[in-house]
């Protein structure tokens, strides 16, 4: 019986997706060889911001990367995203329903608030843990449990829905029922890859799992 249901954000409720890519690109000029491309940054991204610029720059510091790359990502932020088909129909009836809901994300807070509200969703979820929030980010369970702990909710009653590998071995190492997104810009079988328990092609499928389980 699922009574809560955590989100991933970018990628998954929120297509951040070119903008994240623009962002790591303005910040990376320079610093990459030109045959660097998106694909290059596909496979990562979930994981924390820090992390995919030691990986992409191969420097250990990496703080005036991650600069350079917020102050863009703040800029072109309202301009280029936009909110996959159907969340807000989804959330909204999971509300009726009496579904508690949170996000679950590597992304900072401000950030994550910012895209919440612009889009109508921040008033649905009554917890939101980042990366400011954690000691161990997604994939460790950390982030999951910090969501259930501030919500009261229980692990077996929990799903965790997300479009990374992050997000689908943080809802497995924290016990909850792990569902990935198909429209996951590194695909489907890469995410069946990491066995999650359900795969959904569209938003609305969440709701008959959801009505499935209870």
């Amino acid at each position: 019986m699922i009574k809560t249901v955590l989100f991933d954000l970018d990628g998954t409720i929120i297509n951040t997706n070119e903008l994240i890519i623009a962002s790591f690109m303005n910040a990376l000029s320079g610093i990459v060889p030109p045959e660097f491309t998106r694909e290059h940054i596909i496979p990562h991204m979930g994981k924390p911001l820090d992390e995919q610029m030691r990986i992409f720059s191969g420097r250990n510091t990496v703080e005036d990367l991650v600069a350079v790359y917020r102050a863009y990502n703040l800029q072109r932020h309202d301009e280029m995203v936009e909110e996959f088909p159907y969340v807000k129909d989804v959330v909204e009836e999971l509300h009726r329903r009496g579904i508690r809901m949170g996000v679950v994300t590597t992304k900072m807070r401000l950030t994550t608030e910012r895209a919440l509200r612009f889009f109508g969703l921040y008033e649905y979820m009554e917890v939101i843990v980042t990366i400011d929030d954690v000691t161990h980010p997604k994939p460790h369970a950390e982030p999951v449990q910090k969501a259930l702990e501030a919500l009261g909710a229980d692990a077996s009653a929990t799903a965790m829905v997300g479009d990374s590998s992050a997000d689908l071995l943080s809802a497995q190492n924290a016990g909850v029922t792990s569902i990935g997104v198909a429209w996951s810009l590194k695909g489907e079988e890469h995410l069946r890859s990491y066995n999650p328990d359900h795969i959904i092609h569209d938003m609305r499928d969440l709701l008959e799992l959801v009505e499935g389980s209870n």
